[in-house]
């Protein structure tokens, strides 16, 4: 597939075959009808994202700064469909330091669509568009603005950011 390489949503789209565009295209529409205002679309990481802009978070992604922050993204791979939430980022870990409120509240309304979730960090697996409860992924896209989410993946990095303990030498 030429989705690798493609530096547009355009380009994306256009280098996946019909029906696998037309998986992501129906996602991609919820994800926009849903998307609060600040955020934006593009390519990140080789797949359509969704992300915080540098004009609003100067910071940029944490492990690499001259990237925008993400919060969502859509990939058609292989031999599935990804779809990232930066809202359930940790909630797959199975240490409870690693779950978060969003991510429980995500479980628990996943949980009552009866589908099956196939979950990892952040990643949500699908084979098929009826694998994925869209409605339920247009409530979670829209769950935080732009500002809270800035706060959450702040209040998330800041055990990352503790002050040193190492001890200077006075020269």
């Amino acid at each position: 597939m030429a989705t690798r390489t493609a530096t547009t949503v355009k380009a994306y789209l256009a280098g996946l075959p019909a029906e696998r565009r037309a998986v992501v295209q129906a996602v991609r529409k919820v994800i926009l009808a849903n998307l609060g205002a600040g955020y934006e679309e593009g390519m990140l990481y080789g797949m359509i994202g969704y992300y915080v802009p540098h004009r609003l978070y100067p910071a940029g992604y944490h492990v690499d700064p001259r990237q925008p922050l993400g919060y969502a993204g859509l990939a058609a791979q292989k031999n599935h469909y990804s779809l990232y939430l930066g809202l359930v980022y940790g909630g797959g870990g199975t240490r409870e330091s690693d779950d978060t409120p969003d991510a429980r509240w995500f479980r628990q309304e996943w949980s009552k669509t009866g589908k099956k979730l196939d979950m990892g960090k952040s990643c949500i697996r699908f084979r098929t568009l009826e694998d994925l409860p869209l409605e339920l992924v247009g409530r979670a896209i829209a769950r935080l603005p732009v500002r809270a989410y800035i706060a959450a993946y702040e209040k998330a990095l800041a055990p990352r950011r503790r002050p040193s303990t190492r001890r200077r030498s006075k020269a």
